[in-house]
C-alpha cells in the first residue's frame, strides 16, 4: 500500500516470439483471470506497434474488429478478450499504439513542452511509453497491471516497447514487475520430436534487448516430458518450474483451466512476492466450459456480412454466440454467408436451412442489396432474426420497400441523391470531415418501449449499449413505419434516435443500432444473443417436428 492509501500495482508484461498468433491475448487474459477469481483486482492493457492512432480506421480485413469500450474508445480487438474474461469493462487507456505515443509526443513538441531540446525516440518515446504503461497501475484500483506487447521480439517497430519494457522493469524492480515470454515449440513430424531451437533463439533475441524472461509460457500441441523442460530452462535461463506448457485447446475457454493446472498464477505470485493462500474459484468457468463441450443440440444461425473471409472481422458476435449457445445447452453453428452472394433469386436456396440469421454491421455500399435480400427472406418465412447497427439499417430498408411500399427507400450512406432516406447521415455528423474517431461512439442511454420484445429481453425499460456509426434511423418517416406495423421499441433520451426496430407479428425479429456483442461475457452472456439463440432452438425444434409428422 503506498503512502497515499492507494494500492500500489505490481506489472506483468507479455511478449512473443517466434511468430504472430500464438495467442497473447488469451494468456495474459487467463492469467488475469485466474489472479482476478483469487481476489486481486487485475486489469489487461494492449500495446500495438502499428502508426495508426487507433485501429478506427482500418478495413476489418487489415486487422479483425474494431472493439469499442464505455468510453468511447476504438481499440484492438483483443480487448474483448480482456473483457470476456474478467467480466469488467476496459477504456482507453487500455489500448496504445505508436500512433497514439508519437502524436501525444509531436503534439507536446508543437506545443513547445521541451523548452527547445531535441525530441528522440529515447528518452522521450520511451517515456511516453512507460508513462502510459504506469497510467493504470497509478489510479489506486489494481493489484496488478497485465500489458501485452503487440507484435514479435525482433519486429523493428517492437523496440521502442521492448525498451521500455526493460527500462520500466529496472526502474519497478525485482518483486514489482516480471516479463512473461510467449514462444513456440514446434513439432516435426518427419522427426518424430519437439524442437526446442526457435524457443531458444526468440528468448536470446529477447535478451539482446536487454531483458531476461522470467516464465516462458511454451505453445505446442504434444506435452512437454520433464527433460524438455530442464532443457529449455537450462538454455533460457529460468527455472523448470517457470517453463509453463501451453498445450492447444479446442477452445479458448479452457485456457484458463490449463494455465491453473501449470500452476501459472503461483508462479507470477511468487515471483511478484505475493502471499495468496486462498484457492482458485473457477466453479463457474469450468460449468461454463462443461456446457460448452456438452451441447445437447446443434443450430445453423447464418451470419450475413461483407467481410467474412475473415472471422475475426466479426469475432465478437461469433464469441457471444459461444455465450449463448452454452445457456441454451446447444452449438452454434455459423454459416458465414458472403452478402455479396445473396439476391432475392437464391436466397431460399442458401438459407432455407437456417434456424435464424444475424445480418452483420458494417460500412459502405458493397453487399447491401444481399443483406436487404436476406432480411426480407427471413421476415417473410418467419425465421428468427438479429440485425445489429448496419443489420438493423437494412431491416428498414426493407420494410420501407417490401412493406410500405417504397420502391427507392435507401440509406443516404449509399445514395446521396435518393429522395427516401429511410437512413439518415446524424446531424451532428454532417460538418465532420475527418474520420478518425468521430463517429458517434461508445455507452449511449436507450429507453424501452413497456411489454415490447426488447423490454422482456432485457427485463428493463432503461439500458446502455455502445454505439459506433454516423447514420440514423430517419424520424421523418417514424409515423408510417409505426403505422404499419413496425414497432420503435427502443429511443435514445437525449435526442431522441430511433435505437431499436421489432415487429409483433413475428416469432422473433428484432434490430438493434447498437453493438450489444461488445457486452457479451462468459459470466454475463448478453440477453439479445440468448434470446436470439432461444428463439432459433424453438423454430429448429418445430421444424423437425413437421419433418417428422409428414414423413409419418
Amino acid at each position: 500500500m503506498a503512502a497515499n492509501g492507494k494500492k500500489t500495482a505490481k506489472y506483468i508484461f507479455v511478449t512473443g516470439g517466434v511468430t504472430s498468433s500464438l495467442g497473447k491475448g488469451i494468456i495474459a487474459s487467463s492469467l488475469a483471470k485466474l489472479l482476478q477469481s483469487r481476489g486481486l483486482s487485475v486489469t489487461i492493457q494492449k500495446f500495438d506497434p502499428y502508426i495508426n492512432v487507433d485501429p478506427g480506421t482500418l478495413n476489418p480485413y487489415e486487422h479483425g474488429e474494431c472493439y469499442v469500450t464505455d468510453d468511447g474508445a476504438e481499440t484492438d480487438l483483443d480487448l474483448g478478450h480482456y473483457e470476456r474474461f474478467l467480466n469488467t469493462p476496459t477504456s482507453q487507456a487500455n489500448n496504445v499504439t505508436t500512433g497514439r505515443i508519437y502524436f501525444d509526443v509531436i503534439t507536446r513538441e508543437r506545443r513547445g513542452d521541451f523548452l527547445g531540446k531535441t525530441v528522440q525516440v529515447v528518452p522521450h518515446i520511451t517515456d511516453e511509453i512507460k508513462s502510459k504503461m504506469r497510467l493504470l497501475g497509478e489510479t489506486g484500483e489494481y493489484d496488478i497491471v497485465i500489458t501485452e506487447i503487440g507484435g514479435c521480439v525482433g519486429d523493428i517497430e517492437s523496440l521502442p516497447f521492448l525498451e521500455a519494457v526493460r527500462q520500466l522493469k529496472f526502474e519497478l524492480g525485482e518483486n514489482d514487475a516480471l516479463v512473461i515470454h510467449l514462444t513456440l515449440i514446434p513439432y516435426l513430424s518427419s522427426a518424430g520430436e519437439l524442437k526446442t531451437k526457435p524457443t531458444q533463439h526468440s528468448v536470446r533475441m529477447l535478451q539482446e534487448s536487454g531483458i531476461q524472461p522470467d516464465i516462458l509460457v511454451c505453445r505446442t500441441e504434444h506435452p512437454l516430458p520433464p527433460e524438455m523442460r530442464k532443457k529449455i530452462a537450462l538454455f533460457c535461463n529460468v527455472q523448470p518450474s517457470s517453463v509453463i506448457e501451453a498445450m492447444d485447446a479446442s477452445t479458448i475457454y479452457e485456457v484458463p483451466l490449463l494455465m491453473k493446472k501449470e500452476r501459472l498464477d503461483q508462479r507470477a505470485l511468487y515471483m511478484l512476492d505475493i502471499y495468496d493462500d486462498k484457492d482458485v474459484d473457477l466453479d463457474a468457468w469450468q460449468d461454463f466450459v462443461n456446457r460448452l463441450s456438452n451441447p445437447k443440440t446443434t443450430l445453423k444461425i447464418g451470419l450475413v456480412g461483407k467481410y467474412v473471409e475473415l472471422h475475426d472481422a466479426y469475432k465478437s458476435i461469433a464469441e457471444s454466440f459461444i455465450h449463448a449457445g452454452a445457456v441454451n445447452e446447444c452449438k452454434v453453428q455459423i454459416e458465414w454467408i458472403h452478402s455479396e452472394h445473396l439476391s432475392p433469386e437464391n436466397a431460399a436456396d442458401m438459407m432455407a436451412d437456417l434456424d435464424g440469421v444475424l445480418v452483420a454491421p458494417g460500412f459502405g455500399e458493397r453487399g447491401i442489396e444481399g443483406k436487404i435480400a436476406a432480411v426480407q427472406y427471413v421476415r417473410e418465412n418467419n425465421i428468427p432474426f438479429f440485425g445489429i447497427c448496419l443489420g438493423m439499417q437494412m431491416a428498414v430498408i426493407e420494410y420501407a420497400r417490401n412493406v410500405l411500399g417504397w420502391s427507392e427507400a435507401h440509406s443516404i450512406e449509399m445514395d446521396k441523391e435518393t429522395d427516401w432516406a429511410v437512413i439518415d447521415m446524424m446531424e451532428e455528423q454532417k460538418q465532420i470531415t475527418n474520420k478518425g474517431g468521430t463517429m458517434r461512439l461508445g455507452a449511449y442511454t436507450c429507453k424501452l418501449q413497456s411489454n415490447s420484445l426488447a423490454h422482456k429481453i432485457y427485463g428493463k425499460t432503461t439500458i446502455s449499449e455502445r454505439h459506433r456509426h454516423r447514420y440514423e434511423f430517419n424520424n421523418r418517416y417514424r409515423e408510417d413505419f409505426a403505422k404499419s406495423g413496425m414497432v420503435l421499441s427502443g429511443i435514445n433520451p437525449e435526442n431522441d434516435l430511433v435505437e431499436v426496430i421489432e415487429l409483433a407479428n413475428h416469432p422473433f425479429f428484432i434490430g438493434v443500432q447498437y453493438h450489444p456483442e461488445l457486452k457479451s461475457t462468459v459470466m454475463n452472456p448478453h440477453p439479445l444473443f440468448v434470446h436470439f439463440v432461444k428463439a432459433a432452438s424453438k423454430y429448429a425444434q418445430q421444424k423437425r417436428e413437421i419433418t417428422e409428422l409428414v414423413s409419418a
